[in-house]
């Protein structure tokens, strides 16, 4: 019986063979024969080559007939995307979600027939409450002037941008599909901390992102070079700078591109030499602690001559955040703006664990960041801009309502320029050129027709927050509050945002009073001077 099953896991291998062989004798009497001889015999070799290799046991157990293992296991999200998931399973996105970008960026229709989809009645469904006497908007081109009182070039920044995306994650023909979309929509393009790439230069507005690797930006030694900042920040391209504490997809994780994937082209956005590993390190060197972050902030402003300064971050240890909130309040120095990043956020690849589990989801990280400049009594100072996930008027809306001034996006932009979610963009391999460094792939993506989708995308999104916030009475989407949201609870009931998203109120963390014990206790133990918790700072 044993036999027999051992017969059984070969079969297909002997199969081939014997064809092998008898097709080969054919041939003789019909040479077109030949032909299947040296398929089958190509499957033979195959076989041999199957039971000999060491490294699969799948292989050697079951030879040829295995290999399809590794071929369903490698269309399995293209199989699940296209036939078994529904339009609401996001995965990460949904196909409703996808659809809608779509049909914007197209200028196609959007509208949906025959009601919702959603289960409205179930947990976590959530509804924008309206107004019997909704308002009207003549123009959506929705602005938000960026830049403190110590800002000299202040920004006029669309309610919606790209968000951090470096050229080398992203091919040359996306990067300039995005710039030039950009330009034709009038909102801004982060360039992500791979440095400006020749690709940027369609026009469109520039939001320069310092990472810890100061690409663009640094000496040899990979440390931070203030001339070559100055340079660039005096562009007329760049309107803001942002520094990259960390973001959404693996906050506090570095990384590396390997010597033999960097090009002429990217080391030449980089500012770094061919032949060499590019390391982006956990951490900046720059500076060291709060204090260090506000001054640095503070140099990059003389630096560019008063344009917008901000940071980026994912919110890990909240007190570490009080503690740079309190090193503005001893400096005098604020940012900006500061972007709040979820961990739901990333375009690239990112360790599972870091993508799973690690930082804060956009809502409480958003809230968090808002209620603590409340708190400090400089909310009114420091502009906020959220990312993760947004990629319709209703997930602005949210965010908007939750704090932020503006939001950002990049799979959402990414899908306007034609991303299809085949999740390979760490594999050089993506099916339409958006993430990949293949001269043949990115040639399929044509710059002129997705630049066009872009624009259309970003229009098209903010006329339906305009057409959201009129539904709801506002004279402006920076109007959105909690209460204007209801989210429906695991026992049926319905609840306010404004009841588990509070506005807390102004000031609150610099008197004695006893609300708000949460935030109270950790403000206590932050320190301006350090991120080390109390215990070690000791």
């Amino acid at each position: 019986m044993q036999k027999l099953i051992s017969l059984q896991r070969y079969s297909t291998f002997v199969v081939a063979a014997v064809l092998t062989l008898i097709c080969f004798i054919i041939g003789f009497w019909a040479t077109w024969v030949f032909v299947l001889a040296a398929i089958f015999g190509a499957f033979t070799l195959l076989g041999v080559h199957d039971v000999r290799q060491d490294r699969h046991a799948i292989l050697r157990n079951y030879p040829i007939l295995g290999h399809l293992r590794f071929i369903f296991e490698k269309i399995r999200p293209e199989i699940r995307q296209y036939l078994i998931e529904s339009d609401q399973d996001e995965q990460p996105f949904s196909r409703e979600q996808r659809s809608l970008v779509y049909q914007r960026s197209k200028g196609a229709e959007d509208k949906r027939p025959f009601g919702t989809q959603e289960k409205v009645y179930e947990a976590g469904y959530s509804w924008l409450t309206h107004s019997v006497e909704p308002t009207h908007f003549e123009t959506t081109d929705f602005r938000v002037k960026i830049g403190g009182p110590d800002c000299k070039q202040p920004y006029n920044a669309s309610l919606y941008n790209i968000s951090a995306m470096s050229f080398g994650s992203l091919s040359a023909n996306a990067i300039s599909a995005l710039n030039k979309g950009a330009k034709m929509g009038g909102f801004a393009h982060d360039t992500g901390e791979g440095g400006i790439s020749r690709y940027h230069r369609e026009g469109g507005d520039l939001i320069f992102e310092v990472g810890s690797g100061y690409f663009g930006c640094r000496n040899h030694d990979g440390t931070f070079n203030p001339e070559k900042f100055a340079q660039i920040a005096a562009d007329e391209q760049v309107k803001m700078i942002e520094i990259k504490l960390s973001q959404g997809a693996k906050p506090g994780h570095g990384g590396m591109l390997p010597a033999a994937k960097i090009t002429p082209e990217i080391a030449e956005a980089r500012d770094i030499p061919m032949g060499v590993d590019c390391v982006s390190p956990a951490s900046h060197s720059a500076f060291k602690g709060p204090m260090g972050l506000v001054k640095f902030v503070g140099q990059l402003r003389e630096l560019s001559d008063g344009k917008p300064i901000g940071f980026k971050l994912c919110i890990g240890h909240r007190r570490e955040f009080m503690c740079i909130v309190k090193a503005m309040l001893e400096t005098g120095i604020t940012p900006d703006f500061i972007v709040v990043d979820g961990t739901e956020g990333g375009t690239g690849a990112a360790p599972l664990e870091f993508a799973n589990h690690v930082g804060m989801p956009m809502v409480e990280g958003l809230t968090f960041v808002h209620n603590t400049l409340r708190g400090a009594g400089i909310r009114d100072r420091v502009k906020i801009g959220a990312a993760g996930k947004v990629v319709s008027a209703f997930d602005i809306a949210r965010a908007l309502s939750l704090g932020a001034d503006w939001c950002n996006s990049a799979r959402g932009y990414m899908f306007a320029i034609g991303c299809i979610q085949a999740q390979a963009c760490h594999t050089n391999h993506c099916p339409v050129g958006v993430t990949t460094q293949d001269p043949i792939r990115q040639k399929a993506l044509n710059v002129n027709d997705k630049s066009k989708r872009v624009a259309r995308f970003h229009a098209n999104t903010l006329k339906a927050l305009g057409e959201m916030a009129a539904a709801a009475g506002l004279d402006d989407p920076c109007g959105f509050l909690p209460y204007h949201f209801m989210t429906r609870k695991g026992d049926g009931q319905m609840t306010e945002a404004a009841d588990v998203y509070t506005y807390l109120r102004e000031g609150f963390l610099l008197d004695d009073g006893t609300d708000n014990p949460i935030y109270r206790e950790r403000w206590a133990r932050a320190n301006p001077n350090s991120f080390a918790p109390p215990e070690a700072a000791r």
